[in-house]
């Protein structure tokens, strides 16, 4: 039971970019968490404290998409470094700088990785050596002639 449970973490782990997700939620963390203060310390920060919750949470939400929709891992990793960066500026420096490196470094990893290829065969090789045979042997057909609509002559 345990070793099933630790084979199927294992296998949706390595399905995803689940380092950079875990950095770039690590980062929100700590970019969110450092202008929670107690109440009297946030009433004096005032309105400074509200973009560092907030790029904390996008950072989350983006570690987070990276987890559960690993085809929009670019996207997230992109906007993941470029909040980390702003954070550095915008919030504390970016959480004593701690959260900044965590964010970039998360960003990076997410749009760095890419899926396994899936493993192939001996009877997939063999099709696809025969469909090379076969390919070599046709000539290809002739290129048939189309009509473009914005006047181009071949």
């Amino acid at each position: 039971m345990l070793l099933n449970l630790l084979r199927r973490w294992r296998r949706w782990r390595r399905s995803r970019p689940f380092w950079g997700g875990l950095f770039a939620v690590l980062a929100g963390s700590w970019i969110c968490v450092l202008p929670l203060a107690p109440l009297k310390i946030m009433l004096q920060q005032g309105v400074a404290g509200i973009p560092s919750v907030l790029m904390g949470v996008v950072m989350i939400v983006l570690g987070l998409t990276a987890w559960f929709s690993p085809p929009q891992r670019s996207l997230a990793g992109v906007l993941t470094t470029l909040i980390a960066t702003a954070a550095l500026v915008l919030s504390n420096l970016g959480g004593f700088l701690i959260g900044t490196l965590l964010g970039i470094l998360g960003g990076g990893l997410m749009f760095a990785w890419q899926p396994r290829a899936a493993r192939r065969t001996d009877n997939a090789d063999n099709a696809d050596k025969a469909e090379e045979a076969e390919s070599v042997v046709a000539a290809p057909p002739p290129p048939t002639p189309h009509h473009d609509p914005q006047g181009a002559q071949p």
